[in-house]
């Protein structure tokens, strides 16, 4: 048995409400053994002050008994981050307030939410491409590394396939994670998080406890803008976030058809209580693009995301073509708008994303 070997053992001791381990987090800061006594120096950060006794007990139930081993002791330095409620964090906006963004976020300029009240209407693929066409945009105004995307998908992350990204974050020194960068993207995932194949089984407090945690410990460093992907529907996971982070306003993705128009009303309306802008609404999967006639099949109806905007009383951002290159972009880990930059879906996606700019400022 040695220090390596120690080490083995601790990775399958998880940090809690995460599937992955205390090793990767980078909280095991030296292992020593010496005839037969193991001390482990260990350094964690969390809301949570039990956090750390928790995994003190694991780690000495994991090493227990093992070859080679006769006693374990834990050195434990626990850092306790204050809760949401400290750092500015509401139930609700109140029209006109301003929440101040601290830590990792505190050099982000714009904090824009990306929602659908029902799945299936492509808000990851739109969000991943929104980005994308952001980086566009700002890299012409001499604006390099100024975009991230936080994918805040608990039970079905997307966005690092779609960016091709699968290295977990590093953690720093200060306990802060820190974002991959992709094509001028820095990148956040929920899955980068999550053991592989292993499936996310939460209730409402583990979720609202893991959101918490989670964007209160990413160093996104000066951002232009910082695009969140949230999951469908209206719980617990966009009840948390809009909670936590000081949001400057909300995207609506619907599709034509009017059982998505539906729900994107009742998920728009949620945001409309709390207080919390709607930006706009944009429509995905509008039409089948005859490239070389201009003719347009519209598959699933026409006029829903209009519809939508009207009732909201918001602006209308575009509509979004169904283009298979789209779809392949994703799967390849490579968006449209960085592959094929001068295509229509493209145009439109940095023309959207233009939109957003000027509303913003």
């Amino acid at each position: 048995m040695d220090s390596n070997s120690i080490k083995e053992i601790l990775k399958t001791v998880n940090f809690p409400g995460f599937n992955r381990d205390i090793v990767s987090f980078g909280m095991v800061k030296s292992v020593v053994l010496s005839g037969g006594k193991v001390t482990i120096e260990l350094k964690v950060s969390s809301s949570d002050a039990t956090v750390g006794e928790k995994i003190r007990v694991a780690v000495i139930s994991a090493l227990s008994g093992k070859p080679g081993i006769s006693d374990v002791h834990v050195d434990l330095e626990m850092h306790v981050v204050p809760p949401p409620s400290k750092q500015g964090s509401v139930p609700a906006q109140t029209p006109g307030q301003v929440i101040e963004k601290k830590g990792g976020l505190e050099n982000v300029k714009y904090i824009i939410a990306i929602a659908s009240g029902k799945g299936g209407v492509g808000k990851s693929t739109f969000s991943v491409n929104l980005a994308a066409a952001f980086v566009n945009i700002l890299g012409k105004q001499g604006k390099k590394n100024a975009v991230g995307i936080l994918d805040c998908d608990i039970y079905g992350p997307s966005v690092p396939l779609m960016l091709g990204v699968n290295e977990q974050p590093e953690v720093d020194q200060n306990e802060w994670i820190i974002p991959i960068e992709k094509e001028g993207i820095r990148v956040m995932s929920m899955g980068l998080l999550l053991a592989e194949g292993v499936p996310v089984v939460w209730r409402g407090p583990m979720i609202k406890k893991a959101i918490e945690q989670f964007t209160q410990t990413l160093r996104w460093g000066d951002l232009e803008i910082l695009v969140i992907d949230l999951p469908p529907g209206t719980g617990d996971t966009q009840l948390s976030l809009a909670q936590t982070v000081p949001l400057n306003g909300v995207v609506i993705i619907t599709t034509p058809q009017k059982a998505a128009v539906s729900v994107a009303l009742r998920g728009a309306s949620m945001f409309e209580k709390m207080n919390i802008p709607i930006l706009g609404v944009a429509e995905n999967m509008s039409y089948l693009l005859n490239e070389s006639s201009g003719e347009k099949q519209h598959i699933f109806g026409q006029g829903g995301g209009e519809g939508t905007a009207q009732f909201l009383n918001t602006e209308f951002f575009g509509m979004v073509p169904l283009d298979e290159r789209i779809r392949s972009g994703a799967d390849a880990g490579v968006p449209i708008v960085f592959s094929e930059p001068n295509s229509v879906p493209a145009n439109t996606f940095v023309a959207i994303a233009s939109r957003i700019l000027h509303k913003l400022s």
